[in-house]
């Protein structure tokens, strides 16, 4: 099942309230690239890319795209004042070193522990997983930001991930279409419902049990 712009942009801006002034942050592609589109003015934030971009700013408008500047996804991004470059080995450097304040990040399984699963789709053939492994072990916070349900509409939010894992135990925040989870010791943590959803649609929906 498909998702809207807004809702998207919902979930983005949700994540955006994650962000705090002074922190380095690494966004995954999809949903994450939106999150610089929707935090406050007076918000200083480095945004980081696999690919050299130290600075990276709000996304493009229509036709204002810079063929040269694009995140490690290949989407087209612009860059801030304070903007540098480095090659990619410098750039995994910082995220092997624990440079990383926070990683926003995709996924197509969760566990209810915070193992995440996000590089493999069953059927399609993919190149690998990308640095999804390094910023999901190294990232100091790493909030996950996903669809509730997969396009069968089974649940993403599991007892245990059953595509490969790529880190284990490292989400700490779940945030989907139709709630937001902390990822605790004891399991999951209910913290928010997004309207129109309500709890027992989310208790039908969520593969495993958590608290609320």
């Amino acid at each position: 099942m498909g998702m809207g712009i807004e809702i998207r942009n919902k979930m983005a801006k949700r994540a955006a309230q994650e962000i705090k002034d002074g922190m380095v942050v690494n966004l995954g592609i999809g949903i994450p690239s939106l999150i610089p589109n929707h935090l406050p003015k007076d918000i200083r934030v480095v945004f980081h890319a696999e690919n050299g971009i130290i600075g990276m700013g709000p996304s493009p408008r229509k036709g204002e795209e810079d063929a040269n500047l694009c995140n490690a996804g290949g989407f087209p991004v612009t860059i801030q004042d304070f903007a540098s470059y480095c090659d990619s080995t410098i750039a995994f450097g910082m995220v092997r070193r624990g440079y990383l304040d926070m990683t926003v990040l995709g996924s197509l399984q969760v566990s209810q522990f915070g193992d995440i699963a996000n590089w493999i789709v069953p059927g399609k053939k993919i190149p690998g997983m990308g640095g999804a492994m390094e910023l999901a072990q190294k990232a100091n916070r790493v909030i996950v930001v996903m669809n509730h349900v997969d396009k069968q509409g089974q649940p993403k939010i599991l007892e245990s991930c059953t595509l490969p894992q790529t880190a284990r135990g490292c989400a700490d925040l779940i945030i989907t279409d139709m709630a937001v989870f902390q990822v605790t010791s004891e399991g999951l943590q209910l913290k928010e419902v997004f309207e129109p959803h309500c709890l027992a649609e989310i208790k039908k929906l969520t593969g495993c049990r958590f608290r609320y």
